[in-house]
């Protein structure tokens, strides 16, 4: 079988323009060993974006191979709906202790946007049950939460969003880090929020945004304030990210629901959960005729193979000390980067942990040299992603001190080879 011409004749890949993707030979994977992926024709890749921010502990993981091999011989998936299983017991609980004091109840879904759209849902309807009609939500410009209708009503990245504008329900946008924006537009409409929802500490997808410290502790105290819930969308900064299990714990913050994904199964299986408090849970507690339930569920809420598969990556986590490891990663990749903050080529460098934005000079749109970069990091080696002229860097938390060296290496080799005047397009 010519696997690049059916994947060709067939297949239509997610943020890709179909028409650039077929001009292109594809890496098409095979496996993956640690922190690489192998394509077909046995060339090896750092997996330098963890395979879209989801990949923890490295790929094929003898651990978690093990406990997904096991589950598969006693169930693969049964409903939650009217039923329950020991995975998804085992792993709520698991959570529950994981998670920010206050957090104690797991609602099950597959994916980063599910598990806003529960949330949102959750708060909106936790309002209406009180008595209160509160259908307005507070969110950050070049926000992030998903691409399904609620989630992207909440986003704010225009490229991604502006064009389903007619589809969305109406949000509150504030400026990213600033306190004075969010308090006027909370105290503007007082009684009317159900809930502000942000990403703690870095906004990934608008470019790796870095909020400034204390940001996210002051819009937790101005919601406590004004009686607004904060909902925090952990799915990409969760599970070691940024140095801590969740970012929310930098600044000692309890949100009132948290939104999980990813990293969550160690970047296995799809799987999200959406944490509440007992608060909002027994907001919807009642007689069946009060019809106060939350009409909400997915085919594979709670699939026991994922669930099998983030049991054994919390395990894995605490087995091989990986938080405690990752730390000097952590300042090992802050000094390789620096280099790479000073080229003539480079507008900004931000980081946060083990998440790294390289935003690059502006060339014209046509020029397409984020693109450019990762065709030449590609090339070396190494497989990373532009978000336009941003550069990402977020191998997973189990890469050697050697590999990171390596990925950081291969970066700027391929920034500066992307960039060179003769190798870019002449005008026309």
């Amino acid at each position: 079988m010519d696997l690049t011409a059916a994947d060709r004749a067939y297949l239509w890949h997610p943020f890709t323009q179909q028409r650039g993707w077929v001009e292109e030979h594809p890496v098409i994977v095979e496996r993956g060993e640690g922190t690489d992926l192998i394509d077909v024709d046995g060339n090896r890749y750092i997996d330098g974006v963890s395979s879209l921010w989801c990949n923890v502990h490295g790929h094929a993981h003898p651990r978690i191979d093990a406990a997904v091999r096991d589950q598969l011989g006693k169930v693969a998936h049964s409903t939650m709906l009217g039923l329950s299983h020991r995975p998804a017991i085992e792993l709520a609980q698991r959570l529950v202790e994981l998670a920010p004091a206050g957090l104690t109840r797991i609602f099950y879904s597959d994916s980063g946007s599910t598990a806003t759209e529960i949330a949102l849902k959750m708060a909106f309807q936790y309002w209406r049950q009180r008595g209160q009609d509160r259908r307005r939500f507070v969110a950050l410009r070049m926000a992030y939460h998903g691409d399904t209708i609620g989630s992207v009503s909440v986003g704010g990245i225009d490229l991604f969003h502006s064009l389903y504008e007619p589809l969305l329900f109406d949000t509150l946008k504030a400026d990213p880090g600033d306190i004075a924006d969010m308090g006027r537009l909370l105290a503007q409409h007082a009684g009317e929020v159900a809930a502000v929802i942000m990403e703690p500490l870095v906004q990934g997808a608008a470019g790796m945004l870095v909020h400034p410290p204390g940001y996210l502790r002051a819009v937790r105290d101005l919601c406590d304030r004004h009686g607004v819930l904060l909902i925090l969308d952990e799915v990409a900064t969760g599970f070691g990210r940024t140095g801590r299990m969740f970012a929310c714990e930098h600044e000692g913050v309890a949100p009132d629901l948290m939104c999980l994904a990813k990293g969550i199964t160690g970047g296995y299986l799809p799987l999200a959960a959406t944490l509440a408090t007992e608060r909002i849970y027994e907001g919807f507690l009642g007689e069946h005729e009060e019809f106060r339930t939350f009409f909400h569920g997915h085919t594979y809420t709670g699939n026991p193979l994922a669930c099998a598969a983030a049991l054994a990556t919390l395990d894995v986590f605490r087995e091989e000390r990986t938080m405690e490891r990752l730390q000097g990663k952590i300042g090992l990749f802050e000094e390789l980067l620096e280099p790479v903050a000073a080229h003539p080529m480079v507008r900004e460098v931000r980081r946060c942990g083990f998440m790294v934005g390289i935003e690059l000079e502006e060339h014209p749109l046509p020029v397409r040299i984020g693109h450019r970069v990762t065709l030449e990091a590609r090339r070396r080696g190494a497989i990373i992603r532009p978000l336009g002229d941003v550069v990402v860097l977020m191998p997973p938390l189990s890469i050697s001190r050697e590999d990171l060296t390596r990925l950081v290496g291969i970066t700027a080799e391929a920034i500066d080879s992307a960039t060179a005047a003769d190798a870019l397009p002449r005008a026309a």
